[in-house]
């Protein structure tokens, strides 16, 4: 076991955009009193449409920002980056890394009682294929159903989380996986837990959903404590946050992903 130093240093945590922010909200949820530094890559989103090489290239560079701000761990919020960057970060970074992926994998797999499991994401996402993968590699037995939402997340940027028209495009997506058997369906977006109670009442209470931002802060309480980062004190965390670029209608639909004002933000370049 590594022991690491500086334990009231921050958890640092990136994203393509400000979906990541869902990660932030359930990091400070359940570790109250850790600081969190925050970096949306907006001048640079999507990464869905990018190549391997960029992408990697591009979360490293975030990573050794975060770095450089005192993180003494890297929570990758991106799913893109979690599929083709996390193995590139692990090897060259100093301190531990963790992924969405893996964690809403672990997840699912403590969940699920007959081994369907429902994957839902964007295009670039699902067709990459690595939720399924790595769900295979914990249990070959375990079926997969996998779906691309990719209207999920223009719905939830321009706030329509309920209504008719936001159940029947949620709806259209889902019927099908619900043929599937699913007893488990992963949210395999960061924007996806902001639709969590229309998925719910379409997929009925009979499948549970595994919200990959609530997932990933399990397994960073679970790194922090088995590394001896943890903090060690009673006052509640700072939150630090950066972006590339600041967009149009940045403080609104932050403050929906953060479910909070959204502090002071800085724009850096990388």
């Amino acid at each position: 076991m590594n022991t690491f130093h500086n334990n009231k240093k921050p958890i640092g945590v990136f994203d393509s955009g400000l979906g990541g922010l869902t990660v932030v909200k359930a990091l400070r949820k359940r570790l109250p009193n850790e600081s969190v530094v925050y970096l949306g890559d907006t001048a640079r989103v999507p990464y869905g449409n990018k190549s391997q090489k960029l992408i990697q290239e591009y979360s490293l560079q975030i990573a050794d920002f975060l770095i450089s701000k005192g993180a003494k761990m890297i929570v990758v919020a991106c799913n893109t980056a979690s599929a083709l960057a996390i193995e590139a970060l692990k090897e060259s970074v100093s301190v531990p890394v963790v992924g969405v992926i893996e964690s809403g994998v672990v997840a699912a797999m403590k969940s699920t009682q007959n081994k369907h499991i429902g994957v839902i994401g964007t295009i670039a996402t699902i067709s990459s294929g690595t939720y399924r993968e790595t769900l295979v590699r914990q249990d070959d037995h375990v079926v997969v159903a996998s779906k691309e939402c990719p209207l999920f997340v223009p719905l939830v940027e321009e706030g329509w989380l309920t209504g008719p028209a936001t159940e029947m495009i949620v709806r259209e997506y889902l019927d099908t996986m619900k043929k599937d058997s699913i007893d488990t369906l992963i949210l395999g977006c960061t924007h996806y837990p902001l639709l969590k109670p229309i998925i719910q009442k379409i997929m009925t209470d009979n499948v549970t959903l595994v919200d990959s931002a609530e997932a990933i802060a399990e397994t960073t309480a679970d790194i922090l404590s088995n590394n001896s980062l943890a903090v060690n004190l009673s006052t509640a965390g700072s939150l630090q946050c950066y972006v590339t670029d600041l967009p149009a209608r940045f403080e609104d639909v932050a403050r929906r992903f953060l479910g909070e004002k959204i502090p002071r933000v800085q724009t850096v370049h990388l």
